[in-house]
């Protein structure tokens, strides 16, 4: 060991350089050498300084080489070296005299240069920890004293003061450079005229801070709350708002992009989170009086992100900041251009869609001034004699119209025009066969009227009515039914013992033509039953042709009883669901009618097929004198006959059997004959080829 004498040089000498060089290495290097030459024992020295990323490095040590490894290229990790973990921990000085029988070393390394004994210490400024000092020896134990350890220890504490004035220096060199650039940022920032300009100068400053990253700016919707869904996207690379997106969901995030966007608006404060791979997410929000416009998102390397965790993230802070205003101010005139933009096409659209609307509705709608002229007609309004709409456009609607003078149409307009009150009523076209449900609105300038083609409407309340009387006769037919049945029955047994009475025999044929009446009687009841039932059961898939074809022989003893003419024709067509015997009975009362309404040595026609691959079509055609229009809408009526021994409720027993089924019954006449259509709907997966109803 040197005197006391040559020790208090080193430490005068190792101040004054720290004082005047600027260098840490220099410094630190002095440093080694000075506990080299204290501690002659000692074959190596090394100052070990923070990574950044929990492990030390070789910064400065004496030798530079050992073993053929650079004292650079050294690493300390504390979370698989036990002996460093603790220098950290403890924070004090720790001597090995004897490696063999401490387990704390590293083994590698005690092996690798043949450590007998260690010295490490720590290296504090104050409270904070920032580097550690290693001596060890050659195969020869140091034998240090206590006096020794407390030597090293002041060049240790020398060197924690070299690397703090670094640091100082560093800081404010750091402050110094990052002040410039700020004032080089509000500079550039002024003579931006767009929101993408100052967005492009910002991404600039921030690869700045960061020295590397990619970078992107979220602006959020101004009538949003915080958190709300960004309507602009801007990327320093120009990629895509989805690329970026899903390039980001694409990581090791644990909560999804958007929802860490969300966050860091609601709380107005930057988000850090690990992307692995090396990468970590910045969030940094962009808050002007308060309001967050946007946040800007930041992707760099992991070593860059923990650097900015420490020094980074205030100065990539402040460029946000100092972009906050003038990035306002710009969204804040883009917001009135887009707005005045957007409500003059807003208005454009809106005068479209009504004009769009209007001439969609497929009612017919025209607007009258007070002096009841046309001042607009959509392309659906009837007009009389084909006219067009530019042809009665100006013109007063009493001289289109001047047959609704004093009608009901002309009060009721009158009344709106007048009152101003909104009037609705129905009207008839006889001329045209139209009915109307007109609606007259008032307005600042006139009146507007819709008017609907109720046509359809009137016939379906039509057959609502005639449903509505079967629903009524089947509700009848089940309470009566049984009640008349049952003395019908005694009745006829009666009569029948009397038939057999030899003393009533001069009677017998009164008793038998009263059984013929009360059998007839029978037969209108279950008629009539028929006609109210509106469920149907034993519905099979089964072919429309295959039941015709089974009574085919029937109809053609019929019509050769009759001195009459049958011809049947079939097409193939799609099974359906049906209830035979219904069936059955729904043709046999048609082609009876047939029949029935034709003289001797006419035809009657029997035919199916398939019409438009929607529906299944039975017609029936007959060669009578047609049926009179007068009578025509009361076809199907229960008890309607126009034969002296009809009762009526033949065809009222088809329209009910085709409404069971779904189906519908349509009828065509004429002085040359009347069809019958009863059509069947099929479901749309039926293929065939499309037929003519007439042959």
């Amino acid at each position: 060991m040197v005197n006391d004498q040559s020790r208090y040089s080193r430490l005068a000498n190792i101040t004054r350089i720290i004082n005047t060089k600027l260098d840490l290495h220099e410094v630190l290097q002095q440093v080694t050498t000075a506990i080299s030459e204290e501690i002659v024992r000692c074959d190596s020295v090394g100052i070990y300084l923070p990574e950044g990323d929990g492990t030390y490095r070789g910064f400065a040590g004496k030798p530079e080489v050992m073993s053929g490894v650079t004292l650079q290229s050294q690493i300390i990790d504390p979370a698989i070296d036990p002996l460093a973990a603790e220098l950290i921990e403890t924070g004090k000085t720790i001597y090995i005299a004897d490696t063999s029988t401490d387990n704390r070393p590293d083994p590698r390394s005690v092996n690798a240069f043949q450590i007998k004994s260690l010295l490490a210490l720590p290296i504090s400024y104050e409270t904070e920890f920032i580097g550690m000092v290693f001596l060890f020896d050659y195969g020869t134990p140091m034998n240090l004293t206590q006096s020794e350890i407390e030597s090293v220890e002041a060049y240790v504490n020398m060197a924690a003061v070299a690397i703090q004035n670094a640091k100082s220096f560093n800081q404010k060199e750091k402050l110094l450079t990052e002040k410039q650039l700020l004032l080089d940022l509000t500079r550039e920032l002024s003579f931006c005229s767009t929101i993408q300009e100052s967005l492009d100068v910002c991404f600039g400053y921030l690869k700045q801070a960061f020295d590397d990253g990619n970078f992107a700016a979220h602006i959020i919707k101004p009538s949003s709350v915080y958190g709300g869904t960004p309507i602009q996207f801007h990327a320093n690379d120009g990629m895509a708002e989805q690329d970026w997106n899903k390039h980001i969901d694409r990581t090791a995030l644990t909560t999804s992009y958007v929802e860490l966007l969300n966050r860091a608006a609601l709380h107005k404060k930057p988000i850090r989170t690990d992307l692995g791979a090396h990468q970590e997410l910045l969030l940094l929000p962009v808050i002007s009086m308060g309001k967050v416009h946007g946040i800007v998102s930041a992707v760099c390397s992991c070593g860059a992100a923990q650097h900015a965790i420490e020094l980074q993230i205030p100065f990539a802070q402040s460029v946000i900041d100092a972009t906050a205003p003038v990035f306002s101010n710009l969204l804040y005139m883009d917001q009135l251009a887009g707005m005045v933009e957007e409500r003059t096409s807003a208005l454009y659209a809106a005068n479209k869609r009504v004009n769009s609307v209007i001439e969609n509705i497929t009612d017919g709608f025209f607007v009258l001034n007070r002096n009841w002229e046309y001042t607009y007609i959509n392309q659906h309004l009837f007009l009389p004699g084909g006219k067009k709409a530019d042809e009665v456009l100006g013109k007063m609607i009493w001289d289109v119209y001047p047959e609704t003078i004093g009608t009901l149409t002309y009060n009721e307009f009158h009344h709106a025009m007048e009152e101003r009150v909104t009037v609705r009523f129905e009207a008839q076209s006889d001329a045209e066969d139209f009915y109307f449900e007109i609606t007259a609105y008032p307005f600042d300038d006139g009146i507007c009227c819709v008017l609907k083609n109720i046509k359809e409407k009137k016939k379906y309340e039509k057959e609502l009515k005639r449903l509505a009387n079967l629903d009524l006769i089947g509700q009848m037919a089940a309470g009566i039914s049984h009640e008349i049945r049952n003395p019908m029955t005694t009745v006829r047994g009666f009569l029948q013992l009397m038939v057999t009475n030899e003393q009533l025999e001069p009677h017998a044929a009164h008793f038998n033509l009263m059984i013929d009446e009360l059998d007839r009687a029978n037969t209108i009841i279950t008629e009539f039953l028929s006609v109210g039932n509106t469920r149907t059961s034993d519905m099979k898939m089964m072919n429309l042709n295959t039941i015709l074809e089974d009574i085919s022989p029937l109809i053609k003893v019929d019509t050769s009883n009759q001195n009459k003419q049958i011809r049947i024709y079939t097409q193939e067509v799609p099974e359906l669901l049906l209830n035979h015997n219904e069936i059955r009975q729904l043709i046999i009362n048609l082609y009876r009618n047939g029949l029935e309404a034709m003289d001797e040595g006419q035809t009657l026609t029997i035919g199916t097929y398939l019409e438009n691959d929607d529906c299944v079509v039975l017609a029936v055609q007959d060669q009578g004198s047609g049926i009179d229009s007068a009578i025509i809408e009361k076809i199907g009526t229960p008890f309607y006959t126009t034969k002296d021994e009809g009762t009526g409720l033949g065809l009222g027993i088809c329209y009910a059997v085709a409404a069971r089924h779904n189906a519908t019954i349509s009828i065509e006449t004429g002085p040359e004959g009347t069809i019958f259509f009863t059509k069947f709907p099929v479901g749309p997966q039926i293929d065939g080829e499309h037929s003519s109803l007439r042959q």
